[in-house]
Order: C-alpha cells, then sequence, then structure tokens
C-alpha cells in the first residue's frame, strides 16, 4: 500500500462515513422542532458518529488481538463488508421515518439508532478506520494525521445535519441519490483495495 496521509484518510472516511443517505431521515425527525430542539438533535448524532469513530481508532485492534484475528484477515473480511455497503449505496432508495407523536426523548435515540450507528457510521466506517489505525500504529504522525481526519469529518458530519434543510432544497432527491451512489462507488473501490491488500499480506507469493 501506497503512503497514506491526511488526504487518504479524509477521504476513506468522507466515502463510507458520510452521512447523505440519513439525511431523508434526519429531515424527518426534525420537523416540528424548534431551533433548539433541531440543534440538540444535530449534536447528538454528530456526538455518537465521532465517539463511534474514536472508539474503533484506539480500541478496534485491542479487540483483533483478544480474538487472536490476523490484520490481513480483518482487511479481507472488512473489504467485503465494504463491497456489501458499497453495492447498498449504489442500490440505495430514500426512505422515510415515521415520528409521529414520539417524546423527545426518543427522538434523541433515534437521532443516535438508526441515524448515527449504524447508518452514517455503520461496520463499514469502523472497519475502515480499524485498518487505517492498524497501518499507522508504527507511526506517530501517522496516527495523527488518523485523529486529524476523524476531526475533520465529525466536522463534515454536524454541517451536513446542521443544513440538511438547505441540501435536500438544493440537491432535491434525485441530487441526494446520485451522491449516495458515488460515494458507493468509491466505497466499493476502497473495499476492493482492503481485500486486495489483505490477500498480499496473507499469500506474499500471489500478488
Amino acid at each position: 500500500m501506497n503512503e497514506m496521509s491526511f488526504q487518504h484518510y479524509l477521504l476513506g472516511l468522507f466515502a463510507v462515513a458520510n452521512n447523505i443517505a440519513a439525511i431523508p431521515l434526519y429531515i424527518n425527525l426534525i420537523q416540528g422542532r424548534t431551533v433548539k430542539e433541531q440543534h440538540k438533535i444535530c449534536s447528538t448524532a454528530t456526538l455518537a458518529s465521532f465517539i463511534t469513530m474514536i472508539t474503533s481508532m484506539f480500541a478496534g485492534l485491542a479487540v483483533l488481538n483478544f480474538f487472536q484475528i490476523s490484520v490481513p484477515a480483518f482487511r479481507i473480511a472488512g473489504g467485503l463488508l465494504l463491497l456489501s455497503t458499497g453495492f447498498s449505496m449504489m442500490n440505495s432508495i430514500q426512505k422515510s421515518l415515521e415520528v409521529t407523536d414520539q417524546t423527545f426523548s426518543k427522538i434523541i435515540s433515534t437521532a443516535i439508532i438508526p441515524i448515527a450507528i449504524p447508518i452514517t457510521t455503520g461496520a463499514g466506517t469502523m472497519s475502515t478506520i480499524i485498518l487505517f489505525a492498524e497501518y499507522a500504529k508504527d507511526k506517530p504522525y501517522l496516527h495523527f494525521s488518523l485523529m486529524g481526519a476523524i476531526a475533520a469529518m465529525t466536522v463534515i458530519i454536524y454541517l451536513s445535519f446542521f443544513y440538511a434543510p438547505r441540501i435536500v432544497r438544493y440537491l432535491g432527491a434525485t441530487g441526494l441519490d446520485v451522491l449516495t451512489k458515488i460515494f458507493g462507488l468509491i466505497t466499493l473501490a476502497l473495499g476492493i483495495q482492503f481485500i486486495l491488500t489483505g490477500i498480499s499480506d496473507a499469500f506474499p507469493g500471489i500478488m
């Protein structure tokens, strides 16, 4: 694998942790809520996504070691998972979320699951971050680059939710669908790269 950088990490996270697919659900969730409540929903969904990403970075490798899972095996498994995620994004349809008569505490819970987890930061995102962290484990400067990419991605997620009504008005359903498919294609490519790298690491003579 070529030398990674902040840009590589951020683009990789942007492909798998983008919340474009969650925006229609989020818009439905904030309907009829005050501005203060909308900000709280936005902050809650973003914080849940950040915690998911940062936990994956710092605890993911320890989990692999505990279960004695090799990194090449996890690369291949993570790649297959990203392929599944990518295909789902390529074939996605806009969904709606019924929130009528829900209490605000229930809506906050919905902002965490499923909007933040797994739609915005799901298993594919966690797998990607764990593999990025493995690559950077002996390189402190890359470790900080990954942390910076996670922080930048958190800001992007927050802004996407905060400006979701404007994004929907500007892009429309068709624009959101096109963006989701573009990110799905990037996710597919990332998954294939992980699989190829995993096979190369497990069987050096093949590639």
